[in-house]
């Protein structure tokens, strides 16, 4: 097996060296390693992909649907994404020049970042959150500026947001996740207007994920585009909702201007996504049995949160208030201290029980685990009593 040479590794772009460890994959590969273990680790749903995405795929293949598409996805995809957003948030976008079709909400994010960031640009991110933002930001030669909303319920307020600008006044971008990975908070209409308006008056775009926004168990998301569409790139996609992870297809929206360097950057990157895959896709934005699959998901998921919020309280944690996406976070006891990377080890070892550590999510995560429940009830059953047989031995 050949061996790089040694001088080589001096070359390598010097952004790696300031990547922090994400952890979360490496975390659930250790802990996938004990025998017996209940997994609460990745954000990936356990449903299988509904019946009509999976023929639209199918009828896509055989139809030898096999060419290459517009870089930005297909007309009919891009079509029912704008439907989409016009149905579920009333927003209205052009699906020639302001959509595009990107490989997940991942690949949407390193465009988004690309085509914004210059060398030490600062990019405003409200944590705890997903940590790629982080190290995209990083990877990019920009500078990742945490704001912290651990002491806010973990939602950004309009004068925390206010005090960052100022202290930041050349700052880029602000990455807004809502409903959230970790904490599965989100925010209300009024939340959001209050939010557009401390950015309104600035040159901050505003990149809003907003991939878990068909899984808000009470009221309705709103999206902050609604507010300012002229500074507000959209990430979303197939994935939460339709349990399409492995098809990978996420989209971008936003106003024409900006998308035209995005959608550049994005079609450098992948030349366009697959096929069958944004057949499927069409299927899921575009019509009412892709709306259907939704709601008996979402139903369900609402079910296990319910339950996991209820039996940990009685274990003694404490709970942020998840009212979308499927995950909880949930602060350790204090008897058994603050270390969430020690305690959610030792869970995985001894208590059979993998989560994810609160510190891999950014400032606002220590002492935190999440547990994602997209999972069987069954499952979350077991991981509960396990925990409380944990908490008893420790």
């Amino acid at each position: 097996m050949p061996t790089t040479k040694a001088s080589i590794m001096n070359q390598l772009n010097r952004n790696f060296a300031r990547l922090k460890p994400v952890g979360i994959r490496e975390f659930d590969a250790q802990a996938s390693a004990v025998p017996g273990i209940v997994k609460l680790t990745l954000g990936e749903p356990d449903f299988n992909v509904p019946d009509a995405m999976k023929q639209a795929a199918i009828d896509s293949i055989t139809s030898n649907d096999s060419h290459y598409a517009p870089a930005v996805g297909t007309a009919k995809l891009r079509a029912a994404i704008a439907d989409f957003l016009k149905d579920r948030y009333q927003l209205d976008y052009d699906p020639n020049g302001e959509i595009a079709v990107t490989i997940g909400a991942t690949e949407g994010i390193y465009a988004a970042l690309s085509a914004l960031i210059n060398p030490g640009d600062e990019i405003l991110v409200a944590t705890p959150t997903f940590p790629l933002y982080m190290a995209v930001t990083t990877m990019l030669g920009g500078q990742p500026v945490e704001i912290d909303t651990s002491d806010h319920d973990f939602v950004l307020t309009p004068d925390q947001l206010k005090e960052t600008i100022a202290a930041h006044p050349r700052a880029k971008a602000l990455i807004l996740n809502y409903p959230s990975n970790p904490t599965g908070v989100t925010y209300s209409a009024q939340q959001v207007e209050e939010l557009a308006m401390a950015v309104k008056n600035t040159d901050l775009v505003v990149i809003a994920d907003e991939i878990y926004s068909e899984l808000v168990y009470d009221g309705q998301h709103t999206s902050i585009a609604k507010f300012i569409p002229e500074q507000t790139l959209i990430l979303n996609g197939a994935s939460k909702s339709h349990a399409m992870t492995g098809y990978r297809i996420g989209f971008i929206a936003g106003p024409r201007e900006l998308m035209g360097p995005v959608s550049a950057v994005s079609g450098m990157m992948i030349t366009s996504a697959t096929d069958s895959a944004m057949a499927a896709a069409t299927a899921a934005f575009g019509t009412e049995a892709g709306k259907a699959a939704t709601q008996q998901m979402k139903a369900a998921y609402q079910e296990r949160r319910d339950f996991l919020v209820a039996a940990l309280t009685k274990l003694g944690f404490e709970t942020a208030t998840p009212n979308g996406a499927f995950y909880l976070f949930a602060k350790i006891p204090a008897s058994a201290g603050n270390d969430d990377v020690a305690f959610a080890t030792k869970l995985a070892e001894e208590g059979r029980v993998a989560v994810i550590p609160g510190s891999y999510f950014g400032a606002g995560g220590q002492g935190y685990l999440r547990l994602s429940y997209a999972t069987s009830m069954d499952n979350l059953k077991t991981a509960v009593a396990r925990i409380a047989d944990f908490l008893k031995e420790d």
